[in-house]
């Protein structure tokens, strides 16, 4: 029996909606064919957006969205992607695949895309090719109501009023793919292109965010802090689940052994390491931790699809993803003092995707269903919780048997989310509350086999069941968590 304490009446902090929040890049089969299909497409559409993706999304309460990358922003000329179709610019991907972009994707279409979903805003600027004059007039021709070139320009093209830009990304990956800088240049050039990122409308500040560390890169996160930590409102930072460590040869999606797995999960929770080292780091300038930590890429990284184009970045999604992503939204619920918004990569067709097309077809896959068991926690308080674990797994890949999280909801429920890394064994739990009688609880339950996944031929194999082996008495509650399986759970209080 493990026992999990949960203590009600100690709240830890806030859980932003932006835990949950999304990416999508000009990469593969992300934006074109996955979430754009044009205004002219059979594939039912709204202004050119998919309606089944939209529909699927919006019941995930999708928070944000950031846009348009990636490494792809850092060679993306916003003038490009705006004013009539017939007239934009075309452009090869270089980072991608090689393919022709021809931005028929631009900020009008983002923003409806954002509109449609009902999710906050948010672009990635071009530092590593483009201009300080160039990102500048970017933001102002999103955001100023008044008379300018750039908001006329806003207005010829069909939107009078200003877009909402929540947040603001100031390069990416600097010190790779976005210019391959050193950290103290970079602090320097952020310093000097922030200054242009205006906020026009002092009720809605743009959320200025710095490109943050590559994994263990401590050096970078300590060199940002000192010489820009003052002018950001977020450090961003980056990290993948590789299971085999090597860039060259990640591994299938779906082919994997027992050892695999507990090797995945273990990179996986090396997140927990990285959240709170360079928090450390943080605080030591940033004590009232103003300055939030944006985890927006993570997820996990196999080698692609058999068959696919190599630079399209499409792997299936199985159960170990779905494990993958619940020790992630857990971490950061944990970690949500420091951490304000994360966003998996990618959205749809790429890397860990939440949804899969191809042609008409669409499919939801585990880690989709995941973040739909976890949209409780979005706007909650996060409550003080212990759950007793013991370690499993292969050899040198040892890991926690649980991870969990536990949250107040802004229905006045207690929501607990737990994840069983075992392939083979449950666990008896029994839930204590303290000082709380428990009046009802209901659950909903993902589980399967390590390799199950969703396909086009059987889109339903892998989806969430009702979960109602559960026994209440005065504050305490027992069950039993199912071998991989993702499980959550909603209390109401007496």
């Amino acid at each position: 029996m493990y026992k999990l304490y949960i203590n009600p009446q100690n709240k830890k902090g806030h859980l932003n909606r932006e835990l949950q929040g999304h990416f999508s890049e000009h990469l593969g089969r992300c934006i074109y064919e996955g979430i754009y299909v044009g205004e002219n497409s059979s594939i039912p559409n709204e202004n050119g957006m998919r309606k089944d993706v939209v529909e699927a999304l919006k019941k995930l309460q999708i928070p944000v969205l950031r846009w348009p990358g990636g490494c792809f922003a850092d060679e993306y000329h916003w003038m490009d992607g705006v004013g009539p179709k017939e007239n934009r610019k075309k452009m090869i991907n270089t980072h991608w695949g090689g393919v022709m972009e021809d931005n028929s994707f631009g900020t009008e279409e983002y923003m409806e895309l954002c509109r449609q979903l009902g999710c906050k805003t948010y672009v990635n600027g071009n530092m590593g090719s483009g201009t300080v004059r160039e990102m500048s007039e970017w933001v102002e021709y999103m955001t100023l109501e008044g008379t300018s070139p750039m908001a006329d320009m806003r207005k010829n093209n069909g939107h009078e009023a200003p877009y909402r830009l929540d947040y603001f990304g100031v390069g990416n990956e600097s010190w790779g793919c976005g210019g391959n800088m050193l950290p103290e240049y970079y602090a320097n050039e952020y310093r000097r292109y922030q200054t242009y990122v205006r906020t026009y409308d002092w009720e809605k500040p743009v959320y200025k965010i710095a490109c943050g560390p590559n994994a263990e890169d401590y050096e970078w996160t300590e060199v940002l802090m000192k010489l820009a930590g003052g002018h950001m409102s977020g450090l961003s930072l980056h990290y993948y689940t590789v299971p085999t460590g090597d860039w060259n040869k990640k591994g299938s999606a779906t082919e994997f052994d027992k050892k695999d797995w507990y090797q995945t999960l273990k990179k996986t929770l090396y997140m927990e390491e990285l959240l709170s080292r360079h928090s450390a780091i943080m605080d030591k300038y940033d004590k009232e931790k103003r300055v939030g930590l944006i985890v927006d890429e993570w997820g996990t990284w196999y080698d692609c699809e058999p068959g696919t184009n190599p630079g399209f970045l499409y792997q299936q999604n199985t159960m170990r993803d779905a494990l993958v992503a619940a020790i992630n939204l857990n971490l950061f619920n944990k970690h949500c003092d420091r951490v304000h918004m994360a966003n998996i990569a990618q959205l749809v067709n790429v890397l860990q995707a939440v949804i899969l097309t191809e042609g008409e077809q669409m499919l939801l896959t585990p880690t989709y269903h995941v973040f739909d068991l976890y949209k409780c926690h979005q706007d909650g308080e996060l409550l003080d919780s212990f759950l007793e674990t013991k370690e499993i797994g292969e050899e040198d890949a040892k890991v926690p048997n649980l991870t969990e999280s536990v949250s107040l909801g802004t229905d006045g429920k207690i929501h607990i989310t737990l994840g069983n890394l075992s392939l083979d064994e449950s666990y008896e739990i029994e839930g204590i509350l303290a000082e709380t009688g428990i009046k009802s609880a209901k659950g909903r339950i993902l589980s399967g086999q390590m390799q199950d996944h969703n396909t086009f031929e059987n889109p339903h194999k892998v989806q969430t069941h009702i979960f109602e082996q559960i026994e209440c008495r005065d504050n305490r509650l027992n069950f039993a968590i199912p071998p991989c399986s993702v499980l959550e759970l909603e209390i109401e209080m007496a």
